[in-house]
């Protein structure tokens, strides 16, 4: 079963409206423990590691349940060809 399949089986038998308040529950678990790592200096790398993992996979449903999968992913590209530009700069700028 692939990635995709499994996420609209999951949509389907536990609902859109569920799951994505579970997609919200994920990212702030995931945001409670990066909180812990920087303000705390907590050593949580497994817990980093399953919270991230976590918000991957309701990511997932998420572009699954919304049907934009393509879409984020061009977006993505487009993002990260301005991130790579403004590094470029930012680092021309310091020498």
């Amino acid at each position: 079963m692939t990635e995709n399949e499994l996420y609209k089986r999951a949509l389907k038998d536990w609902g859109k409206e569920p799951q994505m308040m579970q997609v919200i529950e994920e990212m702030a678990e995931l945001t409670k423990e990066i909180l812990k790592n920087i303000n705390r200096k907590k050593d949580n790398i497994a817990e980093l590691i399953e919270e991230t993992a976590d918000v991957e996979i309701m990511l997932g449903q998420l572009k699954c349940c919304y049907g934009i999968e393509k879409n984020v992913a061009d977006y993505k590209v487009a993002k990260m060809q301005k991130i790579a530009k403004r590094l470029d700069d930012w680092e021309k700028e310091k020498l």
